[in-house]
C-alpha cells in the first residue's frame, strides 16, 4: 500500500454540492497532509468539476470513477458532507481491496451521519470496510487507529459495549405482554405505508419485504405523486383550520415575505393541507405508520413535510375528519417514519404498542446522530451527542411542548419551496434509544439507554449555530456506551429515540420491546447496558 485513492460521495442536490465542498476540501488536504508525513501518497480518483465542486453527484457518475480505478486499490471514502450511499456503493460492492470510511469530527454540515449512512448500507451490503473518524487529523486516536488501517488493512474497535439481549429477568406477565402484541401483529398484520422507497440514497433504511412478512408486516407501496394530488384536494378553509389549531397552541411561527428565502403563511397551509392529505390516505389504506420520502421529487412540487411529520408524531394534534365526518385516530399518534426509513417505521410501530400498553409516552422520533462534544459550560461532565434531525419532531418532546416549539423556512439551498420547521429543545428526562438494521439478510436491533439533558442556554446556542439552527435539537447522553464505541457499532446514520415517566419504567420499557423484537424474530442486542 503506497498511493490510496481518495473518493468523495456527495448531495444528488448540486446547490448542497456547491455550498458544502470548502469544507470537504479542507478535509481532504488535512488528510492527504497525515497520509503524505507517514510515507504514502494519494490521488483523488474524480476531479474538482466547473460546477465548483469535487463530488461524486449521480450514481452513474460512481460507476464510471471506479470502473477506471484498479479494484486492488486502498480506498478512503472521506466524508465532511451529507452523502448519497448509491452514489459509490454499486463500486464499493465490487471493490476488492481495502475499504475505509472517514469522516471529519464536524457538526458544520452532516459528514458523520453521511459516513455513518455508508456504513450502515455496506453492512447490509456484507461489503468488509473499515471506518475512521476525528476532529483536526491529529490526535491518537485517529493516528494509531489510520497506522493499523495502512499496516494491516483493518482497523479493530472496542465493542464491549455490545451483548446479546438475554432476558432472563423478565416477569411472566411481561413475557406473556410480548406474545400477546407479537401474535396480535401476527394474526391481523400491520402495513408500513411507503410514500416512494429509498430517500436519499439510503439503501440501509430499505427492510426486503421477505424480513418484514414472517412477522406480519407489509408495506403498502404508495407514491408521492399521489400525496401531491390529495394534498392539492384539500379546501382552503380545512387548511386555515389546522393553522389556526398550531397557533391556538403556541407554535411560533417565523415569517417573512420572501418565497425563496423565507417562511410564508402560503408555505405553511400548504403544509397543513399535506398534513390531512396523510392522514386520510393512512386512513384509507389502514397503515399503522407512513413515511414520506419527501427530499427529491415533492421537494419541487411542495414545501418540506417536516411540519407534517411533527403533527403526526403528536398525541396533541389537530383533528382531521373522515368521509363520515368524524375525527381520524384521535388523540393518538399517526406513526411517521421520517425520510421513510423504514426501520425506524418498524421499530416506531413496537414502541407505539409496547408504550402503550404499558401507559408510556407514544411520542417518538428518529434524530439523526449528527454531532457530538465536551459540554464547554461545565455543567454537564458527560459526553453530549447532539441529536437532530432534519426539521421536525413531535413537540410533546420539546421544553414547553407546542408553546415551545417554533418553525423556520427549510433552508433554502435543500428545500427550493421552503415549508415551516418544527424546531424546539428536548426536554430533559430518560430516554430509550435504539436502531433496527439489516446485517447477513436478517434483522437486528441495538437498544440501549440515555437520558436528554438541560443544557446552558449559551451552549445549547452554540450547538445549534454549529450545526443546523432551524432544526430541533436534542442533548443526549448514552448510558455506558463512549462517542468511538457508538460511532464504531452504529449501523445508521438515524437513531430512534422516545421517552419514559421514569428510569425505572424505561427499563421495563426497553426490556419489553427487547421481549417483543425476539419474538418477532430480531435478533437483539443490548448496547451499554
Amino acid at each position: 500500500m503506497s498511493k490510496i485513492w481518495i473518493i468523495a460521495s456527495g448531495d444528488l442536490r448540486e446547490s448542497a454540492n456547491v455550498m458544502c465542498w470548502p469544507a470537504q476540501k479542507a478535509m481532504e488536504d488535512k488528510l492527504s497532509a497525515v497520509l503524505g508525513g507517514m510515507g504514502y501518497s494519494t490521488q483523488r480518483a474524480h476531479p474538482v468539476k466547473s460546477e465548483g465542486h469535487g463530488f461524486i453527484s449521480s450514481q452513474r457518475e460512481g460507476m464510471d470513477v471506479f470502473a477506471e480505478i484498479d479494484a486492488e486499490a486502498p480506498i478512503i471514502v472521506a466524508e465532511a458532507v451529507w452523502q448519497y450511499s448509491h452514489h459509490v456503493l454499486a463500486g464499493l460492492v465490487s471493490h476488492r481491496g481495502p475499504i475505509l470510511t472517514l469522516a471529519n469530527w464536524s457538526g458544520q454540515w452532516p459528514g458523520l451521519v453521511g459516513m455513518l449512512n455508508l456504513n450502515g448500507s455496506l453492512v447490509k451490503a456484507g461489503v468488509k470496510f473499515s471506518t475512521l473518524w476525528s476532529e483536526n487529523f491529529d490526535d491518537a486516536f485517529f493516528l494509531n487507529a489510520l497506522q493499523e488501517w495502512l499496516k494491516t488493512e483493518t482497523i479493530s474497535h472496542d465493542l464491549s459495549h455490545v451483548r446479546s439481549a438475554e432476558l432472563n429477568a423478565l416477569s411472566d406477565r411481561d413475557r406473556e405482554l410480548a406474545k400477546d402484541i407479537a401474535d396480535d401483529i401476527r394474526q391481523n398484520k400491520v402495513i408500513l405505508g411507503v410514500f416512494d422507497e429509498g430517500c436519499m440514497g439510503m439503501y440501509n433504511a430499505i427492510i426486503p419485504d421477505e424480513l418484514l412478512m414472517p412477522m406480519g408486516i407489509y408495506k403498502e407501496r404508495l407514491s408521492q405523486s399521489a400525496l401531491y394530488y390529495e394534498t392539492n384536494q384539500v379546501s382552503e378553509s380545512e387548511a386555515i383550520r389546522v393553522f389556526e389549531w398550531l397557533k391556538a397552541r403556541g407554535l411560533k411561527f417565523h415569517f417573512g415575505t420572501n418565497h425563496a428565502t423565507e417562511l410564508t403563511e402560503a408555505q405553511v397551509l400548504d403544509q397543513c393541507r399535506m398534513y390531512i392529505a396523510a392522514v386520510r390516505i393512512a386512513e384509507e389504506f389502514g397503515c399503522e405508520a407512513i413515511g414520506i420520502q419527501y427530499q427529491q421529487g415533492l421537494k419541487d412540487l411542495l414545501p418540506a413535510s417536516d411540519l407534517v411529520e411533527g403533527m403526526l408524531n403528536n398525541t396533541d394534534r389537530p383533528d382531521v375528519t373522515g368521509g363520515d365526518g368524524t375525527p381520524i385516530r384521535p388523540d393518538k399518534p399517526i406513526v411517521h417514519f421520517n425520510e421513510v426509513d423504514e426501520c425506524a417505521g418498524l421499530d416506531a410501530v413496537l414502541i407505539n404498542r409496547v408504550h402503550h400498553a404499558l401507559g408510556q409516552p407514544l411520542e417518538t422520533t428518529l434524530h439523526d446522530l449528527r454531532w457530538g462534544d465536551v459540554d464547554q459550560s461545565g455543567s454537564c461532565t458527560d459526553f453530549v451527542w447532539v441529536f437532530e434531525i432534519s426539521g421536525a419532531v413531535p413537540p410533546a418532546h420539546n421544553k414547553g411542548g407546542w408553546a415551545g416549539s417554533e418553525s423556520y423556512r427549510q433552508p433554502a439551498m435543500f428545500f427550493p419551496n421552503g415549508g415551516g420547521t418544527l424546531k424546539g429543545i428536548a426536554k430533559s428526562g430518560e430516554i430509550i434509544w435504539s436502531r433496527i438494521f439489516v446485517e447477513n439478510n436478517a434483522l437486528h436491533m441495538d437498544i440501549g439507554r440515555g437520558q436528554a439533558v438541560d443544557l446552558p442556554e449559551e451552549e445549547t446556542e452554540r450547538r445549534s449555530k454549529g450545526t443546523t439552527s432551524e432544526w430541533p435539537i436534542m442533548h443526549g447522553v448514552l448510558t455506558g456506551v463512549t462517542r468511538d464505541q457508538m460511532m464504531a457499532r452504529h449501523r445508521a446514520n438515524h437513531i430512534q429515540v422516545v421517552y419514559a415517566h421514569s428510569a425505572e419504567e424505561a427499563d421495563h420499557a426497553l426490556s419489553v420491546r427487547a421481549a417483543l423484537a425476539k419474538e418477532l424474530g430480531i435478533s437483539v442486542h443490548y448496547c451499554g447496558i
